[in-house]
């Protein structure tokens, strides 16, 4: 890793950790989401961005929190979350899921500490999960899923991530992939 990548990891791990602990001073419910969520369950490091998820009711809420602490938050054009600016890195703040309710995922979150912070978690069968309903012809990454999925493998409750993705090609396709290369068991 160069000094410039390191720099940036530096600022996306320091970002996680500012914006996690203004949440949790807000009291908005969250959970850390996304590649470091598996991160912080044993997978390589994302780094290209950090995802939290919080619940759809309270969006608002954390948006005007983190504003509060003078984050630069910024609304994109998509309906489904916001972007919070830290050291010039982003951290995204979804209120929507690819697949189960915000409010079902988040409940099965585990407090973990993360780089010193205790926080939220989604579970990494939640992770997987996400990460393959996110799958589509736009985008369709199997080996930035790869090495998430192969890390967590023994944490996976694979039959409930096999019904979540059921008709959903692309996920299904990385499915048998995992199968394929024996990561995951078959499949009955």
């Amino acid at each position: 890793m160069d000094a410039s990548e390191q720099e940036s990891t530096d600022a996306l791990r320091e970002g996680l950790k500012r914006v996690a602990v203004a949440l949790k001073d807000a009291g908005v419910p969250f959970a850390l989401a996304g590649g470091y969520a598996a991160w912080a369950r044993g997978a390589p490091e994302a780094g290209h961005d950090v995802d939290f998820l919080v619940p759809p009711g309270e969006a608002d809420r954390a948006f005007e929190a983190l504003q509060q602490r003078g984050f630069e938050v910024v609304q994109p054009a998509e309906d489904w979350l916001f972007k919070v600016v830290v050291d010039g890195e982003t951290v995204d703040v979804l209120h929507r899921t690819a697949g189960t309710s915000c409010e079902a995922v988040l409940q099965e979150a585990d407090t973990l500490p993360v780089l010193s912070v205790q926080m939220p978690v989604l579970t990494s069968t939640a992770v997987v999960t996400e990460k393959l309903l996110a799958m589509d012809e736009h985008y369709c990454d199997f080996g930035q899923a790869l090495p998430a999925a192969r890390s967590l493998r023994e944490q996976v409750q694979w039959p409930a991530v096999e019904q979540a993705v059921k008709g959903h090609p692309f996920a299904e396709a990385f499915l048998f992939l995992l199968e394929r290369l024996e990561i995951t068991p078959r499949s009955t």
